[in-house]
């Protein structure tokens, strides 16, 4: 026999060995990726072709920026630029702001912080309710829980996030004016400012401004929870019903366990892989949305990056967002990987 000792190094090195696999496969496709994508934002334009219509700039400003750019060298030459600066940190310089020109890097990652924290609590709250609501319709299959669960579901999953991001603002903005008629302050703000962290906000302590950076959070966190929630409790529902039919549950329960004790400890865990699967594949979903819903409540995260670099034709910051972005679904999906070593042993060890 195999000591409790050995057996356990042995699934550590297996799990490690999984991670490096799943790496190995990873970073070149993001290499060929950020060439590929490189090449079409070249290609997109001229990144100073604003600027040479502008009276009073001189060609010798024009040429200074452009060699600046890397403009003038070979898409080869100037990738290979690009990626060395990016593997060091320096990312290139925004021309978003005209002549106000700032550091690439600095801007993406304080957007960036502003965008994780909306996606996380919508993805976490989601998850948490959609894989409950699923679970007890797929219990309750039939009856009347069942029924509104699926409902509620068909609702969600179908209504677009800008309308739905549209309609919450519109009841923030009523209950606002509700509240100030209490003679209260405007709890979910108006408009919907970025805030990154309770600390930075103004109030006579820790609990006011935590409450007032929650009431800040909770719209644009519901307009994306909603669509994702529809999503994970459809899946959940599907996975569930689908695990209940197995042999090795029907066997459980002819046993005589109790149904509790069948649903958690033997049908539970196994419907959650699909479920794991869509959070991974929703991440790249839930980004999108989540640029839709900072634009509709005015949050200074990556959506507003991204446009602002589209719109002035930005290289640069189009570059870091986008790889950024790649990174961020490079990395949800090798957490994705591990969670299935987690639910099912079996899928680490092959």
């Amino acid at each position: 026999m195999i000591p409790g000792g050995a057996r356990t190094r042995s699934k550590s090195l297996n799990l490690v060995v999984y991670i490096l696999r799943r790496l190995a496969i990873s970073i070149p496709i993001l290499f060929v990726g950020s060439f590929l994508v490189f090449c079409m934002v070249a290609a997109a334009g001229d990144p100073l072709g604003e600027l040479r219509t502008q009276p009073g700039v001189s060609q010798e400003s024009i040429d200074q920026l452009s060699h600046q750019l890397g403009l003038d060298k070979g898409i080869v030459p100037r990738y290979f630029d690009w990626l060395g600066g990016f593997l060091t940190g320096d990312w290139g310089i925004s021309i978003a702001q005209g002549s106000n020109m700032q550091p690439v890097f600095p801007k993406i990652m304080s957007a960036f912080e502003v965008t994780i924290q909306l996606i996380l609590a919508a993805e976490i709250i989601a998850l948490l309710l959609g894989v409950a609501v699923g679970v007890l319709a797929a219990v309750k299959q039939y009856t009347p829980i069942d029924y509104i669960a699926t409902t509620m579901a068909f609702i969600f999953f179908s209504m677009p996030i800008f309308c739905v991001a549209i309609v919450l603002k519109m009841y923030g903005i009523d209950l606002n004016v509700m509240i100030n008629d209490l003679g209260w302050d405007s709890w979910l703000g108006n408009p919907f400012l970025k805030t990154t962290s309770p600390e930075s906000l103004s109030g006579d302590g820790f609990f006011d401004s935590f409450i007032t950076y929650i009431g800040g959070l909770l719209l644009p966190t519901l307009s994306i929870m909603f669509i994702s929630f529809a999503a994970y409790s459809r899946f959940q529902r599907s996975s569930m019903l689908e695990t209940m039919n197995m042999d090795y549950v029907r066997t459980a329960q002819a046993k005589g366990i109790s149904q509790g004790r069948v649903i958690m400890r033997h049908a539970f865990r196994n419907a959650l892989i699909p479920v794991t699967t869509l959070f991974s594949v929703n991440f790249v979903t839930v980004v999108t949305g989540a640029i839709i819903t900072e634009r509709v409540f005015a949050w200074n995260g990556m959506g507003s990056v991204l446009v602002e670099a589209v719109n002035k034709n930005d290289p640069n910051t189009l570059m870091g967002w986008i790889v950024v972005i790649a990174i961020a679904v490079v990395v949800a999906n090798l957490i994705a990987d591990l969670v299935y070593g987690i639910l099912d042993p079996r899928i680490r060890v092959g």
